[in-house]
C-alpha cells in the first residue's frame, strides 16, 4: 500500500470496490447461478441483484430458500467454499483493463495532490482483487470483509477506514453504488457519492451515473469544502 501521503490531511477519500472501481458483480452472478443450476435450480439476474451487499452466507439462504431447499450445515458450508472457489477463478482472470471507466483518473488526481484515500468493502477478496488490477499499491487504507464484524448500513468499516486514514468521519467522503452503503456514510456522518442510478441511490448528497460523469473540478470542489 501506498506510503507517500501528507500526515493529517484535511480531507480524505473512501471508494467501496464492487460495482465502484470494479465491476465484480458479474463475477458474483456467474458464481451463484452456476451454484443454483448444480443443484437443479434455474438463477436469474433479477434475483442476483436483491443478493448485492448481502453477505455470502445470507446469500446461500435467500438462493435455498427460493429453491425451497435444505441442506445440512456441512453441505451448506461446503456449497459456500465451492461459490467462493468459482468467483476467484473468475477474478484471478481479471487484468487492469477491468477497472471500470473514470476511476483512474479520480485516483490518479487524488495521488497527484497528496490526497489520502482507503478502499472500504465487505469483501473479503478485496486484496486480491486490487492487486490484480494494479491499484493495491494506491491505496493509503484498505478495509475489508475480513476487518469488520458489521455489514453496510452500518458505518464500521468506514469508520475505521477514517481512522487508519488519520482523518476525521466528517471530512471523509465516500463513493459507493449501493443504498446500504449510502446510508453506512449518511450514518457516519461523511459526505456520500453514490455511483449509479439516481432513483436508486437518492439519499446520497450527490449522484454519477459512473465515474467517467465526474469532472476534476467537482473533486476540487469536494476538497474547498469546509
Amino acid at each position: 500500500m501506498s506510503q507517500h501521503k501528507v500526515k493529517n490531511a484535511h480531507k480524505a477519500f473512501i471508494f467501496d470496490l464492487d460495482g465502484v472501481i470494479v465491476d465484480t458483480a458479474k463475477f458474483h452472478f456467474l458464481a451463484w447461478k452456476k451454484l443454483a443450476n448444480d443443484l437443479g435450480f434455474d438463477f436469474t439476474e433479477a434475483q442476483n441483484e436483491q443478493l448485492k451487499g448481502v453477505s455470502r452466507v445470507e446469500s446461500l439462504k435467500k438462493i435455498l430458500n427460493w429453491c425451497n431447499m435444505e441442506l445440512t450445515e456441512e453441505e451448506f458450508n461446503r456449497q459456500m467454499a465451492l461459490k467462493n472457489e468459482n468467483y476467484l477463478s473468475y477474478v484471478d482472470e481479471m487484468e487492469d483493463d477491468e477497472i471500470l471507466p473514470g476511476v483512474s483518473k479520480v485516483l490518479d488526481h487524488l495521488l497527484e495532490k497528496n490526497i489520502p484515500f482507503a478502499l472500504g468493502s465487505a469483501s473479503k477478496n478485496a486484496r486480491t482483487i486490487l492487486k490484480k488490477v494494479d491499484l493495491y499499491d494506491k491505496f493509503d487504507a484498505i478495509v475489508d470483509g475480513t476487518d469488520v464484524g458489521k455489514a453496510k448500513p452500518d458505518p464500521e468499516v468506514f469508520l475505521i477506514a477514517a481512522e487508519k486514514l488519520n482523518v476525521e468521519a466528517k471530512d471523509c467522503v465516500v463513493f459507493e453504488d449501493s443504498v446500504a452503503g449510502v446510508q453506512a456514510a449518511n450514518i457516519g456522518g461523511m459526505t456520500s457519492i453514490g455511483i449509479g442510478d439516481k432513483n436508486v441511490l437518492h439519499e446520497a448528497d450527490h449522484v454519477f451515473q459512473d465515474f467517467s460523469e465526474i469532472e476534476i473540478e467537482f473533486i476540487e470542489e469536494l476538497l474547498r469544502k469546509e
